[in-house]
């Protein structure tokens, strides 16, 4: 049984199968693009200083690692500029923010 008044016990994020697909896809875009530039786990492990576990974790989209690990990884890979990507066209939030322009009245 969890104790949730232990500080020093690590909360875990909620990751929904949808999301965890979505961390699957990632972490095996990952491993293709060191594969791809015939890099072994080995020589990333050295660069970033992680352990092998955790970047099997990673190539396997375990949500439990630190997206600070992942970026690490992406950094090496010369990849780290795509997560200035994420979010970067808000579709729907500008929807929202249109609907809520329209709406007001006296504009």
């Amino acid at each position: 049984m969890s104790n949730t008044n232990n500080p020093t016990e690590r909360r875990k994020a909620v990751i929904f199968p949808k999301q965890q697909q979505i961390m699957t896809v990632l972490g095996e875009n990952i491993k293709l693009a060191r594969k791809r530039r015939q890099l072994t786990q080995q020589l990333v492990c050295d660069r970033t200083g992680i352990s092998r576990v955790t970047l099997r974790k990673i190539e396997n989209g375990d949500p439990t690692v630190s997206i600070g690990h992942y970026l690490s990884v992406l950094g090496v890979l010369g990849l780290a500029n795509d997560l200035t990507q994420v979010a970067l066209d808000d579709e729907l939030g500008r929807k929202l923010q249109d609907a809520k322009l329209l709406s007001d009245k006296g504009a």
